[in-house]
């Protein structure tokens, strides 16, 4: 009886992924074919991608982003392991990662050029951006490998690096289970940190353990000076973990 139970839940399961109405193959393609169309939760699926799946799609002003990653408070943890940061966690819409693998069939799509965009806020109610052209990411068997182009904004770039030798452009993702960093070690204050993830307890795109890490553990104001761990965007607060934070793509 329990296995006949399984099968027709499995079968109904697969019955209502079939009928997913998806919007389009990803939110600029939604923007495009519906100038209109409001900010918030669509099905979409990228060419190749078997099952739709749901994303945030900010709308406003030269919008069409699909968002895959927000930060807005402790609520979500992102201290998270290989496989949660491959499938992602969240939920669209609210303190979300999207996943890795998710991004990538994003990227992969032949012919399209994608932009990245970063929006932080502070805790004093500032904000700053950071937005780079040619975003990409690798599959699984290059560790989602970051690819990004030129940079333009007032947060500084970060991904590029504050100081030499610092560029994270290029690097593989590592979370606290995987270790794909540039650390052999790396020396900081006199401290040799080898495994940043691992260090930091988050997922990122880790040349070295310095710049910048979104993905780090949320503090409030008056706790979120001179923290390690954190939101950090080094060249915009220099050792302060930021208040939120967004990751947003869009294909051109």
């Amino acid at each position: 009886m329990k296995i006949c139970a399984l099968l027709l839940l499995t079968v109904v399961g697969l019955s209502v992924q079939t009928k997913v109405k998806t919007k389009g193959t990803d939110c600029s393609q939604i923007r495009r074919t519906s100038p209109t169309a409001a900010s918030g939760v669509y099905w979409i699926q990228p060419p190749g991608v078997r099952i739709p799946f749901q994303v945030y799609c900010e709308m406003l002003a030269g919008g069409g982003w699909t968002v895959f990653q927000r930060r807005t408070g402790s609520t979500l943890s992102f201290s998270r392991n290989w496989a949660a940061y491959r499938m992602g966690f969240g939920q669209p819409g609210k303190d979300q990662w999207l996943g890795l693998e998710r991004v990538y069939s994003l990227t992969r799509t032949p012919g399209t050029r994608w932009v990245l965009k970063v929006d932080l806020w502070d805790h004093e109610g500032g904000t700053a951006y950071a937005r780079y052209s040619d975003f990409r990411l690798a599959d699984e068997q290059q560790a989602y490998r970051l690819t990004v182009g030129s940079f333009q904004g007032n947060a500084g770039n970060a991904i590029k690096g504050g100081y030499a030798g610092i560029d994270q452009n290029g690097s593989r993702f590592s979370t606290m289970d995987r270790d794909n960093d540039s650390c052999n070690p790396c020396l900081y204050d006199d401290i040799a940190q080898y495994h940043c993830a691992r260090d930091k307890q988050d997922g990122w795109w880790f040349s070295r353990c310095d710049s910048t890490s979104l993905n780090g553990e949320w503090h409030p104001k008056g706790e979120n000076v001179l923290r390690s761990s954190g939101l950090h965007w080094k060249t915009w607060k220099i050792s302060y973990s930021v208040s939120a934070s967004r990751m947003m793509i869009k294909s051109l």
